[in-house]
């Protein structure tokens, strides 16, 4: 039996809603494989739960199939037998049944129901308002199309818009619980280069979790480059199910991972206007494939010049890097030329950014078990035209900062990391007259003797792995 790992806080959540008396409409939504099913399997293990997935076949064969799931739960022999035209009729025979009872229904790829019929949304608002509204209840719309799922049961404009009672949307599983899907023991070195492979998915680390293989290569080399493999076009599946011109979308992710992270320079990599691109770009960060960084001490964030783009998702940023520009390599059976590729280049190109991700977590962390006489409510990068520095953190209206570096390494971090740092953090412009410093080194490699002694010297140095 798999082990159901993480999503403590969505759990607690979802028991909440549960113990309400009345009515309770939960949306659950994130991108495929992210475990919004297995979310929905767990919460409802000890309860009576009726679970319906919804399909891409016409709203007939949906509503049919509906009927057999609840002429099953009911006893309905004629129901079962019955030609119904109707969904609210089958909602009325569910509510007929154990009205004392708290049912849970769960109707998952709920999308699918008003992608064959745009009106279903409008059907489901009334059978709520007419029938379910009074009724002791809770539903669970589930879906992994989340432009779709926003449109029909988010937004504004949908009929469906103000009857939820809560949210959830479904991201991936943090590093932190990463380990959990191992039961050998792995260091933190090897985790984390696995974690630069799979990111949080949990389909995609149940798949290298399974693998024959011990080495990360051949790891790689099974689950992602052979073509047959389940993973080799899966950001092609996942930009196909959500948006529409998908080689517009796949130019600009092959344009961010070669290195062009401003809008300016992606646009004139693409031979566009900056207008032209904005769109893609936001429907890419909404999608959770994308993200737009700026310097941490930026007070507008959204007007500022110095937004950065860069591929959010572990996976599809190492399937851009290293298998899109060799599909023709691997679909000519060139494999072992395109693990050499990523051996080379894995670690200081892909893999030490993503322990950059990783420290930034393990900062936060840090905040909430209080390692400072403070907690800060700002982290994360911060740049200017000529220096980086890898984490920064303060809290908005107090004084204090934190410098960090972030390395991995082949060898222990020395002290000439943080003197370099001492030197470009006199560039954050921020409360520089009147402000308390802090300094956070993570090394994977750990710290040469040197730098342990001067962290046990100065109270405003911490060391961590």
């Amino acid at each position: 039996m798999k082990k159901f790992i993480n999503r403590h806080s969505e759990l607690t959540f979802l028991e909440s809603e549960y113990a309400q008396n009345g009515p309770s409409l939960v949306i659950l939504y994130g991108r495929r494989r992210i475990g919004k099913t297995a979310l929905m399997v767990e919460f409802g293990k000890d309860k009576e739960m009726l679970y319906f997935l919804a399909t891409e076949e016409s709203e007939e064969e949906n509503r049919t199939a509906f009927k057999g799931l609840i002429a099953d739960y009911t006893k309905n022999e004629i129901l079962k037998e019955s030609s119904i035209s109707k969904w609210d009729l089958i909602f009325k025979e569910l509510i007929k049944v154990k009205p004392e009872k708290r049912k849970l229904l769960v109707i998952d790829e709920f999308q699918y129901l008003g992608k064959t019929n745009q009106a279903f949304p409008s059907i489901f608002q009334k059978i709520w308002d007419t029938l379910l509204l009074d009724q002791n209840i809770m539903v669970v719309l589930c879906g992994s199309l989340i432009t779709l799922m926003e449109e029909q049961t988010l937004n504004y404009s949908s009929p469906l818009y103000g009857r939820r009672t809560g949210q959830i949307r479904l991201k991936q599983i943090p590093f932190s619980h990463y380990h959990e899907f191992y039961p050998e023991v792995f260091q933190r070195k090897e985790l984390i280069a696995y974690y630069s492979v799979t990111g949080g998915v949990p389909k995609y680390i149940e798949l290298f979790n399974r693998s024959a293989q011990v080495d990360l290569y051949d790891k790689i080399a099974s689950n992602i480059l052979t073509t047959e493999s389940y993973l080799y076009e899966e950001p092609i599946f996942l930009l196909q199910n959500e948006v529409k011109e998908i080689g517009s979308y796949l130019t600009l992710l092959k344009i961010i991972s070669a290195g062009h992270h401003k809008l300016g320079h992606i646009a004139s990599a693409a031979k566009l206007q900056s207008s032209q691109i904005t769109f893609y770009l936001k429907t890419l960060i909404n999608l959770d494939i994308l993200k737009r960084e700026v310097p941490i001490t930026e007070k507008n964030p959204e007007k500022s010049k110095r937004g950065l783009y860069k591929i959010k998702d572990n996976y599809i940023a190492f399937w851009f890097q290293f298998v899109y520009p060799y599909t023709s390599y691997l679909e000519t059976g060139q494999q072992e030329f395109v693990v050499s590729k990523i051996k080379q280049n894995l670690v200081d190109g892909h893999t030490a950014y993503v322990y950059e991700d990783v420290c930034l977590e393990e900062i936060q962390e840090m905040n909430k078990n209080h390692s400072w006489p403070f907690v800060f409510d700002k982290a994360g990068r911060w740049w200017n035209n000529s220096e980086e520095i890898d984490l920064v953190a303060f809290e908005s209206a107090g004084t204090n900062i934190i410098f960090g570096e972030c390395k991995y390494t082949e060898k222990p971090m020395d002290v000439d990391v943080f003197y370099k740092l001492l030197e470009k953090k006199q560039a954050v412009k921020w409360n520089n007259q009147n402000r308390r410093e802090w300094f956070v080194l993570f090394s994977i490699n750990g710290f040469t003797d040197g730098l342990k002694a001067l962290a046990n010297e100065r109270e405003d140095l911490m060391l961590s792995f």
